[in-house]
């Protein structure tokens, strides 16, 4: 997705601390109140004050908490089969938050099979063998496993609690896209999200399960580069900033 968007964009890429190639260790706060302060020093970081974001799964939630609760300015919000809000803590989700201790005892044989189990869960046309490595890789090993357990155990729906009444006020464009297939975040959550956020796009993709990336990489990535996004007509007054047109300037800001 990131190199069809640099055809017009600038682009920035991260991973969430404890995730991917970033630092995995013993205390570290990975609640999504953590990341999201991460989120708005990243921005000032690199010097971008209104850029378009586009965020995946709790990325979403990441996203929205950094929006409304940091102070953070975007130019427009792009969510896709995102953590957003409403009673998402349940399944697997809700059992490891309850089961911490025990999920982190697993023989590293039983681990890897149930994380590989999870993400085959979370595509509907399935994976190839290089591609379930790749997500797999992260979380291999000691410290792998340690890691996995430790960013689950931290990230609770009180976090995104927090917003959910800020929602109806924000004035920027939304674009949501969801996988109708998605067994992760199933089609309530979009609606539900569809419903809070005045004025947001909607789109499914058909036949595409979570990984929207994986599924329907060709629909997902035209989808945000599909023009501009249509006007808010009412929000409040700094829950971000409104602007129109596709500027081959604008920052664009991918996590999930």
């Amino acid at each position: 997705m990131a190199p069809a968007l640099a055809r017009t964009r600038k682009v920035f890429v991260f991973d969430h601390l404890g995730f991917g190639q970033s630092d995995q260790r013993e205390g570290q706060d990975l609640s999504l109140a953590a990341h999201a302060r991460n989120l708005a020093r990243l921005f000032d970081h690199w010097d971008l004050s209104c850029p378009s974001v586009v965020a995946h799964n709790i990325g979403g939630a990441v996203a929205l908490r950094t929006l409304l609760l940091e102070e953070t300015t975007y130019r427009d919000l792009t969510l896709f089969d995102a953590v957003s809000g409403g009673e998402w803590e349940r399944g697997l989700f809700q059992l490891i938050l309850e089961h911490a201790d025990v999920f982190q005892q697993l023989p590293d044989y039983a681990h890897e099979a149930l994380v590989a189990s999870h993400m085959r869960h979370a595509t509907h046309v399935g994976f190839q063998p290089e591609v379930l490595d790749a997500f797999l890789a992260p979380w291999r090993g000691a410290a792998g496993q340690a890691a996995f357990y430790r960013q689950y155990r931290q990230i609770r729906q009180a976090d995104t609690a927090a917003y959910e009444n800020l929602l109806g006020g924000m004035s920027i464009p939304v674009r949501l896209i969801w996988g109708r297939e998605d067994r992760i975040l199933p089609p309530k959550y979009a609606e539900w999200l569809h419903a809070s956020i005045p004025d947001a796009e909607l789109h499914w993709i058909e036949g595409a399960g979570h990984l929207l990336q994986e599924d329907a990489p060709g629909q997902l990535s035209a989808l945000p580069t599909a023009g501009a996004l249509r006007p808010v007509r009412r929000g409040r007054p700094g829950a971000g900033a409104t602007h129109q047109g596709h500027d081959p300037d604008t920052a664009e800001t991918r996590h999930g």
